[in-house]
């Protein structure tokens, strides 16, 4: 398939800009791949869809305030922490990259400041702070690390409090991504208390979402296309659980694209494998798929590694009708949007 395969018509102002003040509040299309039916629910019904001895597999990443504002000199440069490499390093993404330069110095705050120590490619660069648990100050003074189709102005404090609360699932445990695991904002406590009162299952996998997710599809043919890594962690228990549902012929629904990735890489012939790894997996159409029958997923951008996922599970030709709908009926796109359930 072809790139242009999987573009699309979006007006600007169905991007979600903010979060519905309910979580369970966003609207949710239902997709039926048998009947090629769709329908339009809400998402507080989503545990009607569930049945019993259905197991649900989420991601409990959290997201860390990755997004930092740094001045060298006299000049405000956005920073965004992508990966950990050392007691005291991150590599980071630099807007705009052409002010920061080998040795120089950024200050973040009056605790926190890195010196320059790499220039790499593609506008990232290797800080190195003078501090290890950088934890309290991101805390402190870091921001959600928000997607650019979100647009924010300078943010007051209450919007950044907002954005870290809103931007993480309820469920997230283990830190770790810098983008939210999205299918999963949906979720309240009371929802995840529904579906255990129903019968269903619920077990929780580790993907933390890195610059794979961003990654732009920049060849035309998909066959040469090639995504970055990211890490994955399934604990011993929940693969036990995960293969007994195989085994015993149990609906195995995925909440996001990030669980997918993480069952699929880790299947086996037909078998979970624990462990923490790393992944690479490109899903799209012609993937044969060991573990995952149905999926929970919100919107994505058109072109996108995470759209050709979710037409390789319900097809291209359904998942591209489903979109012009989805936007004919003024759904909220991608990260603080609606939602689609893939029967």
């Amino acid at each position: 398939m072809r790139l242009q395969d999987f573009d699309y018509d979006l007006p600007a102002e169905l991007i979600a800009q903010e979060p519905l003040s309910k979580r369970d509040s966003s609207r949710m299309m239902v997709l039926n791949r048998k009947t090629g039916e769709i329908q339009h629910a809400l998402f507080s019904c989503f545990p009607d869809f569930v049945r019993r001895n259905d197991l649900l597999v989420l991601n409990n990443s959290r997201v860390i305030p990755a997004r930092l504002y740094g001045r060298r000199k006299d000049r405000s440069i956005e920073f965004l922490l992508v990966q950990k490499t050392g007691e005291h390093t991150w590599r980071a993404l630099c807007r705009p990259a052409k002010h920061v330069r080998k040795d120089d110095r950024i200050m973040f705050s009056d605790r926190l400041e890195a010196k320059v120590t790499a220039e790499l490619s593609e506008g990232q660069r290797l800080l190195t702070f003078n501090r290890d648990n950088l934890d309290p100050e991101l805390d402190r003074v870091g921001y959600a690390p928000l997607p650019p189709y979100i647009k924010r102005k300078k943010q007051t404090e209450e919007l950044r409090r907002l954005d870290l609360e809103r931007y993480q699932t309820v469920f997230a445990d283990i830190p770790g991504s810098i983008a939210a695991p999205t299918a999963g904002l949906h979720f309240t406590k009371d929802i995840l208390s529904r579906i255990e009162n129903r019968g269903a299952g619920i077990t929780e996998v580790t993907l933390h979402v890195g610059l794979a997710t961003f990654q732009p599809v920049r060849t035309d043919s998909l066959d040469n296309h090639r995504m970055l890594d990211e890490t994955y962690t399934i604990s011993p228990g929940t693969a036990k659980t995960i293969n007994r549902a195989l085994e015993e012929g149990q609906t195995i629904t995925a909440v996001g694209t990030t669980s997918v990735r993480t069952l699929e890489s880790s299947a086996k012939n037909g078998i979970v494998e624990s462990g923490a790894r790393s992944t690479d997996l490109f899903i799209r159409p012609g993937f044969p798929f060991q573990v995952v029958n149905r999926l929970l997923t919100n919107f994505h951008l058109p072109k996108s590694t995470l759209l050709m996922l979710v037409a390789a599970l319900a097809g291209h030709e359904f998942i591209m009708n489903a979109y012009r709908e989805a936007v004919s009926h003024r759904y909220r796109f991608f990260s603080y949007g609606d939602c689609m359930l893939i029967l």
